[in-house]
């Protein structure tokens, strides 16, 4: 036992060893969002970018100490080792000092809140504020205290729509000052995916979330139950956000997010057949790249939508 350790801390040590401890395949979560709410703002002629550029750092600094949360309280109740498959157990397998990452966790914290105070102070309202503080509390509470969401059925749908949609509302109004029915109807299917890149991170684990204790989304509907709806999830996605050009007249760009349907395939077809966690981690990469994809493609989108109506104009 102590020789794998000691090997597991060499294969990870130094800048490799922080990085993973950020749990990179998840920052996705924090700045498509953020891309999203903003672009579609752009549409109303509307941008600032020390203020999207604040709000991408706060939300890259939310997601990163939620991260530092999950690895501090899964190593205190005692839910990594050394064999844990993933981002997760660097406490245990490089040797980090839990003190210091709660301390790191909690420091990030206070330099988001900062950013999102100067945001309150700019756009002139502290009830954005007010939901940046929720989410942040979200996030800690994801596994910290006395009934973690992540042990429990509702982590999926708490990380979608406070990472996916509260921070996607907030980029747009920050930037457009109001919140439309269309951001809401566009940000939908990454509320859903923001919640299927956690249920790939169920599924993998659930023999030893089940050994654990855990009762997750993926445990409660079982491996095949979880498949389903996780592929269900990213056809919903799709159709979703094409039908968009149909009903309220979205830009038809909007198109070019089946671009990252390939990865969206793979996601799946590597979870297919899987049953121990180390054989689904190319899933978990392809799950991650799909949202990554599909969020900046249907960003990209109304970007091109509206250099096309301003070159038409001109």
């Amino acid at each position: 036992m102590a020789h794998g350790t000691k090997s597991a801390i060499v294969r990870h040590s130094g800048f490799h060893k922080w990085w993973m401890l950020l749990r990179p395949h998840t920052l996705v979560a924090s700045f498509v969002p953020v891309f999203l709410g903003t672009t579609v703002a752009m549409s109303y002629e509307s941008f600032h970018f020390t203020r999207f550029f604040v709000m991408l750092i706060s939300c890259f600094l939310i997601q990163t100490s939620a991260n530092l949360f999950n690895e501090y309280y899964d190593y205190k109740k005692g839910q990594d080792d050394e064999h844990t498959v993933g981002n997760g157990g660097a406490i245990v397998r490089n040797g980090m000092k839990p003190g210091f990452i709660l301390f790191l966790a909690i420091f990030l914290y206070v330099l988001a809140i900062l950013g999102g105070v100067y945001l309150c102070m700019d756009v002139n309202n502290w009830w954005i504020g007010l939901l940046g503080i929720i989410s942040m509390l979200v996030g800690y509470l994801y596994t910290g205290g006395p009934y973690p969401i992540a042990y429990t059925p509702f982590g999926e749908i708490m990380a979608g729509f406070f990472m996916g949609g509260i921070i996607t509302y907030i980029s747009f109004y920050i930037q457009a000052g109001f919140i439309s029915s269309f951001i809401v109807y566009v940000s939908i299917p990454v509320m859903v995916l923001v919640g299927n890149l956690l249920l790939a991170n169920s599924i993998r684990d659930l023999e030893p979330d089940k050994a654990n204790g855990r009762l997750t989304l993926a445990i409660l509907l079982g491996r095949k139950g979880a498949l389903v709806l996780f592929t269900a999830a990213f056809i919903f996605a799709y159709a979703w956000e094409i039908a968009l050009i149909f009903t309220v007249e979205a830009t038809p760009w909007i198109l070019i997010i089946l671009l990252s349907v390939p990865e969206a395939i793979k996601a799946v077809r590597r979870f297919i057949g899987k049953s121990v966690p180390i054989t689904m981690v190319p899933a978990m990469k392809a799950t991650s790249k799909a949202l990554t994809f599909f969020g900046l493609l249907l960003a990209i989108a109304f970007l091109i939508s509206l250099l096309s109506a301003n070159m038409i104009d001109f």
